[in-house]
């Protein structure tokens, strides 16, 4: 039974802190964490969720072009380092591969949550439990086409959120 609380309090957390990734970086529109591991390969929710929190330390347009996951990468642990105190525990080849080390990336995620401010709204909360049961059981195997789906389905419910926020699809 002790094994099936640490379990479960273990996916809560996840929850809470997909909840928190998501909610703060919503108004990234190439940015759609819905995972802990393949959403995180190219280096732009790591940048994206320091640039929500602390926007003077660069400019996001500046990270947009950047044409190499390693050097988004790269950049966000920098900045992360300098700026907010956290030792560099990921190393960029390890992360910039189809699907990175889950529990390295929550750890890394969690050393951000720590430091950067952390309300969590009970909308994030809720977005995340809606997302489908593979990504918030922890199975971090998405097909493209899925992933794809996921990403056209959280841009239609923020343009029925805020009909002024304008959506880019690829």
């Amino acid at each position: 039974m002790k094994d099936v609380m640490a379990g479960l309090q273990q996916t809560n957390s996840e929850k809470i802190l997909l909840s928190w990734v998501r909610q703060n970086t919503r108004q990234y529109p190439e940015v759609n964490v819905v995972n802990f591991s393949s959403s995180w390969n190219d280096g732009l929710a790591f940048n994206a969720l320091i640039h929500s929190h602390r926007p003077e330390l660069f400019d996001w347009s500046a990270v947009e072009k950047k044409t190499s996951a390693i050097d988004r990468l790269e950049h966000a642990f920098s900045k992360a380092e300098q700026h907010l105190g956290i030792e560099r525990l990921l190393d960029s080849e390890d992360v910039a591969v189809s699907h990175p080390d889950k529990k390295s990336i929550i750890m890394y995620v969690t050393s951000l949550f720590r430091v950067l401010p952390q309300s969590i709204s009970m909308e994030a909360i809720q977005e995340v439990e809606s997302l489908p049961s593979a990504t918030s059981a922890g199975i971090t195997h998405v097909t493209t086409e899925e992933h794809y789906q996921i990403q056209t389905q959280q841009r239609f419910s923020q343009q029925v959120r805020n009909p002024h926020v304008r959506t880019c699809f690829m």
